[in-house]
């Protein structure tokens, strides 16, 4: 059985591994960022997106009840929300709250 002093030990390592992990790259390319990691800088954000997007609709039954309307919807005013207001909290918290009222209120099972 694992004492709660050795429990702290585990989480501090664990927390300084991960901040360590963290900084590493601000002194790695503290003066000169290679041209790489600019590149997927630029582009991973939107590969990231599409394969959540592609994660969250994988399951949608677009032949049955609904016809996968709330899924539409809700990611619909996900995308007008972080165009117009870039605010990703806000755009995802607004989707999660459409989604649970259409598919609770509008469209129930």
């Amino acid at each position: 059985m694992v004492d709660v002093k050795q429990s702290l030990i585990i989480i501090a390592v664990m927390a300084l591994v991960t901040l360590a992990l963290r900084l590493l790259p601000y002194f790695l390319f503290s003066k000169n960022t290679p041209k790489a990691v600019l590149y997927l800088g630029n582009v991973l954000p939107y590969a990231i997106v599409a394969m959540l997007l592609v994660y969250c609709l994988k399951g949608t039954d677009f032949a049955g009840a609904g016809h996968g309307v709330p899924e539409i919807v809700s990611v619909t005013l996900v995308a007008i929300l972080h165009k117009w207001k870039h605010n990703t909290l806000l755009s995802i918290l607004a989707g999660t709250v459409c989604y649970m009222f259409l598919v609770q209120a509008v469209f129930p099972s």
